[in-house]
This record gives C-alpha cells, sequence and structure tokens, in this order.
C-alpha cells in the first residue's frame, strides 16, 4: 500500500472518485471544493447542501485531493 494512501482507501475507489472529481471540474480550478463534494456523495449518497453539516473523511478526503492534483 502506498504510504499516502489511507488504510480505507483503495486505488480503484481513489481513480473513481478522481474520475467524478475531473468530471466537475474538467479546467481543474477548484479542486480543494469539487473532492469534497465528492467524497461528501460517496459517503452520503448526494451533494451537500448549502447548509450540509455532515462529517466528511477527512483522511479520505486529503488523498482523493492529492490524487487530483497528481
Amino acid at each position: 500500500m502506498d504510504m499516502d494512501q489511507p488504510a480505507g482507501a483503495d486505488a480503484a475507489l481513489l481513480d473513481g472518485l478522481a474520475a467524478e472529481v475531473a468530471a466537475l471540474d474538467p479546467q481543474g480550478a477548484d479542486p480543494e471544493r469539487h473532492c469534497w463534494r465528492v467524497v461528501h456523495r460517496h459517503q452520503h449518497g448526494m451533494f451537500p447542501s448549502e447548509y450540509d453539516i455532515r462529517e466528511t473523511d477527512e483522511t479520505l478526503y486529503l488523498a482523493l485531493l492529492s490524487r487530483v492534483r497528481g
């Protein structure tokens, strides 16, 4: 396992989530926002609403952000 990859996030999951981020943000203008939105949807089944305060997996978010930034 890659040391930058959290224990619960396998490469296939990160690849799939990264593809979702790329589809939402093809220019890569706001990777932090879109990674957070994709992780939220992965965990809760929907994108966050404006005032959504549900927690997201920070480890997964950071691993995805690292993958997206390349």
